[in-house]
């Protein structure tokens, strides 16, 4: 038998609001994790982005807030990056309650921040240093929290926010918590020691592998461009396309429109009130491509992207993991294409040994002419060895060779080209 929001203790105005945004069944981290927070027990919520977690704690906190009135903020939801605090308040704000909320990030005024404080809110959201900085304002209290979301904890470490997180429980006193975080980490692990009261835990896995389909492109840096123009004309719905540097993407976002594409770029050179915008046109499909670094990478819920390209390869296999999972979520269906050129081949089989998957090889002729994919035969990639050949027979003297002592190469060679350039030039 299907369960069903009702049946987790779900009360029936939000059950209203749910239905009005065709949500009709839990998931399964739903399932597992609305009724312990309704109990008020503390949860550990081990999850990928995609998984639903974020209304498995949203429902609760509105359960909480709407049965027990008083001053408040009596709900704080803490994330890493301002992204994901916008999309959590889009939840909560989804659910058309008589309650009230405030964003709380950097990069933007406080005038707007410090209003909405003013005027009383429930629930607050936000990062942890614009949080902690209204907190030395004055503006903002926290000793009326009785419900307190750390949200992807691990992502919150690798921001370098475990001091401010740490601070922010400080502040609260003995409120009721739940931590969602894709990876346990050592602080995450110590912290749920340390300020969790036996928490329930619950752990989803990683949704089916079948879902994505994740294949790798070999293209020469000079057809590498218009590759990518073609393969985005044959696609009809949304993509990200994944940089590594924000230069590089400004300009490649730049190259696709001259192309004629419809495209936007996401990097952390853009004032909020851009990326704001940028990503509200991306979510109301009125931008189809979306050209970004790793700051999209993680936390962002966007159902309908059926399209993740990795145009520059990733530092390290964890963030190929994080890029990819822009797709297929929620059981749908989803593609993903690494570009490997020649000159990436070493970066690619560093990733290799630090455990990126292998992938099957697609052929790009077919992909291109056709708009299918075909695999090349022998189908997963392992790229071959690098041998290293002798320039001189064994035991033969080296050539003399005159060196630039300020250039450090031979004299002779033009200078280096800024396509050959080593991988984290300009990161």
């Amino acid at each position: 038998m299907t369960t069903t929001f009702a049946d987790l203790g779900v009360n029936a105005h939000l059950l209203s609001a749910l239905a009005k945004n065709s949500i009709d069944s839990p998931v399964t981290v739903q399932v597992e994790a609305i009724p312990p927070l309704l109990r008020g027990r503390d949860v550990v919520i081990q999850a990928p982005t995609g998984s639903g977690k974020t209304l498995a704690f949203i429902l609760p906190i509105v359960e909480r807030l709407i049965a027990v009135k008083g001053p408040g903020p009596r709900a704080l939801v803490v994330t890493p990056t301002r992204e994901l605090a916008i999309q959590v308040d889009r939840v909560f704000q989804s659910l058309a309650t008589d309650l009230k909320s405030a964003l709380i990030y950097g990069g933007v005024g406080y005038v707007t921040q410090e209003h909405a404080l003013k005027s009383g809110v429930d629930l607050v959201i936000g990062t942890p240093g614009r949080i902690l900085d209204m907190v030395s304002r004055r503006r903002l209290s926290l000793n009326r929290v009785q419900l307190l979301v750390l949200d992807e904890g691990d992502e919150m470490l690798d921001a370098g926010f475990a001091p401010d997180v740490e601070r922010i429980i400080e502040l609260t006193y003995e409120p009721q918590m739940a931590l969602a975080s894709a990876t346990m980490p050592d602080w995450v692990s110590r912290m749920i020691q340390r300020h969790l009261d036996d928490p329930v835990r619950v752990t989803i896995a990683a949704p089916a592998e079948d879902a994505l389909e994740h294949g790798l492109l070999r293209v020469t840096r000079l057809e590498k461009l218009r590759t990518l123009s073609k393969l985005l004309q044959r696609h009809r719905g949304s993509a990200i396309v994944f940089g590594r540097t924000k230069h590089g993407v400004r300009k490649l976002s730049r190259d696709l429109r001259n192309l004629g594409h419809d495209s936007a770029d996401l990097q952390g050179n853009l004032s909020q009130n851009v990326r704001d915008r940028t990503m509200d046109a991306f979510r109301g499909l009125r931008t189809n491509v979306l050209v970004a670094t790793n700051v999209a990478a993680r936390g962002l819920d966007i159902s309908h992207v059926d399209l993740v390209i990795n145009y520059d390869l990733p530092d390290s296999p964890q963030w190929l993991t994080h890029r990819v999972g822009r797709t297929a979520r929620m059981g749908v269906k989803g593609r993903a294409l690494t570009f490997v050129t020649p000159e990436d081949e070493a970066a690619w089989r560093t990733l290799r040994r630090q455990g990126a998957p292998a992938l099957p090889e697609v052929d790009v002729r077919s992909l291109l002419a056709e708009g299918d994919w075909r695999y090349v035969a022998a189908s997963l990639v392992e790229p071959e060895p690098r041998v290293r050949t002798a320039r001189t027979t064994p035991g033969a003297a080296r050539p003399a060779q005159s060196w630039n002592r300020r250039r450090r190469r031979p004299r002779g060679r033009g200078p280096y080209r800024s396509d050959q350039r080593p991988a984290s030039a300009g990161a």
